[in-house]
């Protein structure tokens, strides 16, 4: 039993030296720009973080962008007219270079290291959100798609926010149907295109569910997963994303 502390600070020794060989064969970078490394183990440097566009004023419902800041309880005009089935949604960057490049670089060319600083700003974004929230949801993807792409981004988005705040991500919601790609439609034939787009298998267990993707654009994706999600069990939805067009 003595010989314990012996292999703990020997174990710990060769630890050290593995990290610090990895660091010096691949050191950490920014996820942007590949200068590095960054401050604080983050993935994004000071200035590339600066350089980001963020949306300085924006709805507290949809999370679309308004001219200036809103009296609490007021939502913009589009939300006041037809109120979106999600209570609220937060997205800080504006969908503009180059968060819409690493975006795309992140789906579509299996980027997958932009992950870890893009569930960073959301993290901190989750700031803004209700705190009676209790588990995320991913925007699921139709199964010829993931197995095309071979992942789901909101999944990858959600694994990193599930270890930080301890929610759960609930595994029940699922695509029923391989929708054309919102961005490639005009917005009369968004909200069709996304009929009974989703489903959900047995009932949700959360209360407050958080649905997150990558991008809200018209909001209808958010929106038509809000209203499975309330048909079948949860009382409130809010909506979480890297960016909003």
């Amino acid at each position: 039993m003595k010989c314990r502390p012996v292999f703990q600070r020997a174990a710990n020794f060769l630890s050290g030296v593995v990290r610090n060989i990895d660091e010096a064969l691949m050191p950490k970078h920014c996820v942007f720009c590949g200068m590095g490394p960054p401050p604080d183990e983050a993935s994004i440097c000071s200035g590339c973080y600066a350089d980001l566009a963020r949306v300085e004023y924006s709805c507290g419902r949809c999370a679309s962008p308004v001219s200036a800041t809103l009296p609490e309880g007021i939502h913009c005009g589009a939300c006041q007219e037809s109120p979106p089935p999600f209570v609220s949604a937060v997205a800080r960057l504006e969908y503009a270079f180059p968060t819409d490049a690493a975006i795309k670089a992140m789906k579509f060319n299996r980027r997958l290291d932009y992950v870890p600083a893009f569930a960073g700003l959301l993290i901190d974004s989750m700031a803004d959100l209700a705190d009676d929230i209790d588990a995320l949801v991913a925007v699921p993807l139709h199964w010829h798609r993931q197995a095309t792409r071979g992942f789901n981004q909101a999944e990858e988005l959600c694994k990193p926010l599930m270890l930080n705040t301890g929610l759960p991500i609930l595994g029940n919601v699922r695509r029923t149907r391989a929708t054309p790609y919102q961005s490639a439609l005009d917005a009369k034939h968004r909200h069709g295109n996304l009929d009974s787009a989703f489903a959900v298998r047995g009932k949700i267990s959360a209360q407050h569910a958080l649905i997150v993707d990558d991008v809200i654009t018209t909001g209808e994706t958010c929106g038509q997963l809000a209203r499975v999600l309330l048909e079948n069990g949860a009382e409130r939805v809010s909506v979480l994303a890297i960016a909003r067009a």
